[in-house]
């Protein structure tokens, strides 16, 4: 399970809605691929349909799916958001990550 903080919850409901989605009707697709400086990357983005092997959870009212590969890689993980003018953006606190970038942007198992 993904779970979202408090500034997450934030941050994903005004872009869905800037966007033209809802956090009521339509999720927020995480996932991760090959890529980056540590070896896998992060994938963040907002759908409206979900794919046969998509894992669908909620926290906080928002709805996450992910595909079951990914998820094999995000089980425990935190979606958080740092703002400001040294803040991150949206940052993936991964318990299975043994290795991150600097960015916090890819990392490995």
């Amino acid at each position: 399970m993904i779970k979202v903080s408090d500034t997450a919850k934030s941050k994903l409901s005004q872009l869905m809605a800037e966007e033209g989605y809802s956090v009521d009707t339509d999720f927020v697709r995480v996932g991760v691929k090959s890529g980056g400086c540590s070896g896998l990357s992060y994938e963040l983005k907002f759908d409206k349909a979900l794919g046969d092997n998509d894992k669908l959870f909620e926290d906080k009212e928002v709805k996450i799916a992910i595909d079951k590969k990914s998820f094999l890689y995000l089980v425990g993980t935190t979606l958080e958001y740092s703002g400001g003018l040294n803040g991150k953006g949206f940052v993936f606190n991964n318990p299975n990550a043994n290795r991150t970038c600097g960015c916090g942007e890819s990392f490995s198992l």
